[in-house]
């Protein structure tokens, strides 16, 4: 995709977000109504939840050089006896952007030309931490109807090779695949097949070569008026689509539209249940931490079917 043609493509998906914005909330959760909330509860027919996070990495690989380090504080050697009172105390540290655990992007996570979504000034990150745009926005969590479009199915095969692009076309192929329509509000998940591949030939460096959409299947987003898009890679291809720009997809969702990104989930245990009740909506509850001024969490969210 040539430069220009991307500042088109972002001039106007950020124009379509500004219109869309009229109640207040930021960014697209605009679309995540109450009454969209409350009919997603509707998609509940098992009782049945799957969780959509990977385990968390703490051994290095290389997609994880600094992985997770959780480190036990107690009890320790001196504690007192084994018929006392005693507490199991750990501690626990991650780089929340990398590329093999599963997180959600902050708005505040992407600047570029010179601010933040929606003209935040980019001063506004600060190295206290990020004072408007945080993680901060979804205190009360995440809460709406998930859809997931598995694109190795609508292409028989098991996953998508590393550089591979999702198109506009192959999520509207999904759809009608799998029949099932993305509306708005929605949490759209579209699997790549990454966490299978890793799983089954072993990690590699993502940053430099994974499956993920094409800049112009954002269009899909807008049209939708999706509220969140997670991926089971990074969402943004690598080697990335626009020489200019290395995430185009992290700026024209987050930046333009304002939309929240989950990265780096896991779509291996739910996608057989969809397949198996030819059902691939369902409500879809994720809840980052409550830190203030973060730039993003790590996440677990949970299907309910």
């Amino acid at each position: 995709m040539t430069a220009p043609a991307f500042r088109a493509l972002y001039e106007r998906l950020r124009s379509r977000a500004a219109r869309a914005a009229v109640d207040g909330r930021p960014g697209a959760l605009c679309h995540l109504t109450p009454e969209r909330v409350a009919a997603a509860a509707a998609e509940v027919r098992l009782g049945r939840t799957v969780s959509l996070a990977a385990p968390i990495e703490t051994m290095p690989g290389p997609d994880d050089p600094e992985p997770a380090v959780h480190r036990m504080t107690g009890p320790g050697p001196d504690d007192a006896g084994p018929d006392a009172l005693r507490f199991a105390t750990d501690r626990f540290a991650m780089n929340v952007h990398g590329d093999a655990d599963s997180h959600l992007d902050a708005l505040c996570h992407v600047l570029f030309d010179g601010g933040l979504y929606g003209g935040v000034p980019a001063s506004t990150v600060t190295p206290e931490g990020a004072r408007a745009l945080s993680v901060d926005l979804l205190a009360d969590g995440l809460v709406g109807r998930g859809v997931l479009l598995d694109v190795p199915r609508l292409r028989g095969v098991r996953w998508l090779e590393p550089g591979d692009h999702v198109t506009l076309g192959d999520l509207t192929d999904a759809e009608a695949a799998q029949g099932v329509r993305a509306g708005p509000g929605d949490l759209l998940f579209v699997r790549t097949g990454h966490r299978l591949r890793r799983t089954e030939l072993g990690p590699w460096n993502a940053a430099e070569a994974r499956a993920g959409l094409h800049p112009t299947a954002v269009e899909f987003l807008a049209d939708r008026e999706v509220a969140a898009l997670g991926g089971d890679g990074n969402n943004d291809t690598a080697p990335g689509a626009v020489a200019d720009v290395a995430f185009p997809v992290h700026v024209l969702a987050i930046h333009a539209l304002g939309i929240h990104l989950m990265d780096y989930l896991s779509f291996e245990d739910l996608a057989p249940v969809c397949a198996e009740t030819g059902r691939w909506s369902f409500l879809c509850a994720v809840a980052p931490l409550r830190l203030a001024g973060a730039t993003g969490s790590p996440v677990n969210p949970v299907a309910v079917l």
